[in-house]
């Protein structure tokens, strides 16, 4: 029986899970109670996927108790803690995009009517209208779910935890794939669920984000409880100190680079996004050239076509003083240029393959003699590489779909950096990474910077703009509407030429 409306009071005790030569988490406490919000950080690997899988009846704990409106549980399956009202909204959105709202809503149990058991569209449309409205939605039960935006899907997702009586919403970087504007507004739909009673576990590696809308914050390290905040001692730098033991000014320890001549040049290039605006910029050799502006602003664009990817309608893309070939992914590389994708799953990684397969798949002709892979060449580059760029996995053989988010990005880093690149272009290069791997990468593309590579880096963080740029240009709807030096950096310069 659902627990209807009651709000929930939630306690695990000394919980504990082992795997195989893994201690996941080790004696974890958690206390959850409606209309509050808990912030819930840690570095990947910390443990907090273990924990919301024991929330949600996926792994049965070894130890530990589970307390839930007083009454205690061995262990949770799905079927009960769903039963308990706890709910799950994932990183990764998989809704029926062939569906309307409605549809995805109350799939499994849809409302049916007459003898033949049709599916009553009116009725079910008008009993999930009322938990639109709850949640302010912007759109209504009979719209198609492929004409949402990524936000309003999030807030889909959450409608249909509500539909099932949800009282703890847990979400897994609900705004990782959302604008500013898009994250400003879920975050305003979640104050308005907190205020209505419903407790939410808020998981993100964005700080300023749980800051921001946390009551409590938990941190886990290794696998253990690392630490509790409350109120006005809820900061970022505190919060990162309390991850990884260091702070966030270490983050950023930009330094002068050796800069000379441009190695990469756009000249008057114009591209899909935005036919009638052109972009004429330059990326010197050593140095870091930030791309800022707002979503939709074309940077991603731009740096499709400079690789090749998609075409340009004018001008060109020029690598060491040599027009590139438009639309040839096989001459970027081959002149030496490399791309880091802002999505790594989808574009940078084929996640079923091995670390090592991954990082040669550029160079495999290089590692190859009479057509066949001499896999010892393979096997000294992968663990040359897993070195230097510190990947934990348990060994080369593992499958990159695996590993962490920031460990996938670091072998999305390898096998561009086996090619030795003359120009890198970084698209979101921290994008869904824990704090400690992105202090890895800023260190890597300031070592990359010493030594004479030109690295374009496309951010939406503004905060990471500023901190490891030597410049930044800003684009707004397809043109550079301004080039900022070190000494001119700050937010409110960068979002003035934003919106320009």
């Amino acid at each position: 029986m659902r627990s209807g409306n009651r709000t929930i009071d939630l306690k695990l005790s000394g919980v504990t899970k082992v795997y195989p030569g893994v201690v996941a988490i080790e004696n974890v406490d958690l206390a959850i109670r409606g209309g509050e919000v808990i912030g819930l950080i840690g570095e990947n690997g910390a443990g907090k996927s273990t924990l919301m899988k024991v929330l949600g009846g996926a792994v049965v704990p070894d130890a530990g108790r589970i307390r839930i409106d007083g009454t205690e549980h061995a262990r949770l399956t799905p079927a009960s803690a769903a039963d308990h009202g706890i709910a799950f909204v994932h990183q990764e959105l998989n809704p029926f995009t062939n569906l309307d709202v409605a549809g995805n809503i109350l799939l499994g149990r849809e409302l049916r009517r007459g003898f033949l058991r049709m599916m009553d569209r009116e009725a079910m449309a008008r009993s999930v209208r009322p938990i639109l409205d709850r949640l302010g939605a912007r759109f209504g039960p009979h719209q198609l779910v492929s004409e949402l935006s990524l936000a309003d899907q999030q807030i889909l997702e959450i409608a249909r935890a509500l539909s099932l009586n949800a009282r703890l919403v847990i979400l897994d970087e609900p705004t990782s794939s959302l604008t500013l504007s898009e994250t400003q507004r879920l975050l305003q739909v979640l104050k308005e669920l907190k205020a209505q009673g419903v407790a939410l576990l808020f998981i993100s590696h964005r700080l300023s984000e749980v800051e921001e809308i946390a009551d409590r914050v938990v941190c886990l390290r290794d696998g253990r409880n690392a630490g509790e905040l409350t109120g006005e001692n809820i900061k970022k730098d505190t919060m990162v100190r309390m991850m990884i033991g260091r702070d966030t000014r270490q983050f950023y320890e930009k330094k002068p680079h050796r800069i000379s001549e441009a190695v990469l040049e756009f000249r008057g290039v114009r591209t899909t996004a935005y036919p009638g605006a052109s972009v004429s910029l330059s990326v010197r050799s050593g140095e870091i050239l930030g791309l800022a502006g707002l979503a939709g602003a074309g940077r991603t664009e731009l740096a499709l076509a400079a690789f090749g990817v998609d075409p340009t309608l004018d001008g060109e893309v020029v690598l060491n003083g040599t027009p590139l070939p438009p639309q040839s992914v096989v001459a970027a590389i081959e002149a030496g240029m490399s791309l880091v994708p802002e999505n790594r799953k989808e574009q940078g990684l084929l996640l079923d393959f091995s670390i090592a397969e991954n990082i040669v798949l550029p160079g495999l002709s290089h590692l190859a003699r009479f057509g066949f892979v001499e896999r010892d060449r393979e096997k000294d580059l992968g663990e040359r590489s897993r070195k230097r760029l510190a990947i934990k996995a348990s060994s080369l053989g593992q499958a990159a779909a695996e590993l962490s988010g920031g460990n996938q990005q670091k072998v999305v880093l390898a096998k561009w950096l086996a090619m030795r690149p003359k120009v890198i272009i970084f698209d979101e290069p921290t994008r869904g990474i824990d704090v400690g791997a992105k202090a890895e990468v800023y260190h890597l593309m300031q070592a990359l910077a010493d030594e004479g590579v030109a690295i374009l880096m496309i951010s939406s963080d503004m905060e990471e703009v500023i901190g490891v740029s030597d410049r930044v240009a800003v684009m707004c709807e397809g043109r550079i509407t301004g080039v900022l030096n070190s000494n001119e950096l700050s937010e409110e310069g960068i979002l003035r030429l934003a919106v320009s």
